[in-house]
């Protein structure tokens, strides 16, 4: 699992950063943004998809956390 850099650019965008992969792209959607529940599968404007283990409350961006690749890739 590799170690990806959530965070938001100049222009307010959420991007998800894979350092392994030299790979930024704009996150496009986010399988759970509720106040007491946030991560599970992130889509990315390439169509790629990334899965992070859920935490309890939206974290203070920039965060590096564990994630998987998702979308049965």
């Amino acid at each position: 699992m590799p170690s990806v850099m959530i965070r938001r650019n100049e222009s307010g965008q959420m991007t998800l950063y894979v350092a392994k992969k030299d790979l930024e792209e704009t996150v496009v959607a986010i399988e759970h943004e509720q106040a007491d529940k946030w991560g599970g599968e992130f889509t990315l404007a390439d169509g790629s998809a990334y899965y992070i283990e859920p935490l309890s409350a939206a974290p203070n961006l920039p965060i590096t956390l564990r994630a998987r690749r998702a979308g049965g890739e």
